[in-house]
């Protein structure tokens, strides 16, 4: 890897480290990952960041959920919230990085661009984390996941549209 931009070094220390405080933050929810899970997943967060674009990344960030899903079991804890925000940090400075070369500066209005449609993700999560603690302990209702699945169809269609035609490519 070659010399990197300040702003390139910037967004590769998030990559790396992000991945990581999103596991430790099980340690607020009461379930420490083994330490040589947690090395694991730093090494894989450091070849993440050095090669952003690649399958390290995908793989460093299941690692990480999953530890939320088989060492915490039921996985709602407060502490989702900020784990959230750090894969989703982990994931949007990765996509930042990936528009050019390690010495290219990061535009700061792409970089911008990706907190914007970040923050229009995240703002969801602390949302979903208390409607799911209210709904804890009653019976799902019949056909729950047929209107997720159609929710999430009708979602990816209307951005999809959008981001068609909103562009003047459709």
């Amino acid at each position: 890897m070659s010399a990197l931009s300040p702003g390139q070094g910037g967004v590769r220390l998030l990559v790396a480290v992000m991945p990581v405080l999103a596991l430790l933050c099980t340690v607020g929810a009461g379930e420490a990952p083994p330490v040589w899970f947690v090395s694991l997943v730093a090494l894989l967060s450091i070849g993440f960041a050095a090669f952003p674009e690649s399958a390290v990344g995908v793989a460093v960030l299941i690692l990480v959920l999953a530890w939320w899903g088989l060492g915490l079991r039921d996985g709602l804890d407060p502490w989702a919230v900020p784990a959230a925000a750090a894969i989703l940090v982990a994931h949007l400075a990765a996509v930042v990085a990936a528009y050019g070369p390690d010495r290219l500066r990061v535009d700061p209005d792409l970089a911008r661009l990706w907190v914007r449609r970040g923050v229009a993700v995240f703002v969801v999560s602390p949302v979903l984390l208390l409607v799911t603690l209210s709904l804890r302990g009653t019976p799902a209702p019949a056909g729950i996941w047929m209107l997720g699945l159609a929710a999430a169809f009708v979602a990816m269609s209307a951005a999809s549209f959008v981001y068609l035609h909103g562009r003047g490519d459709g």
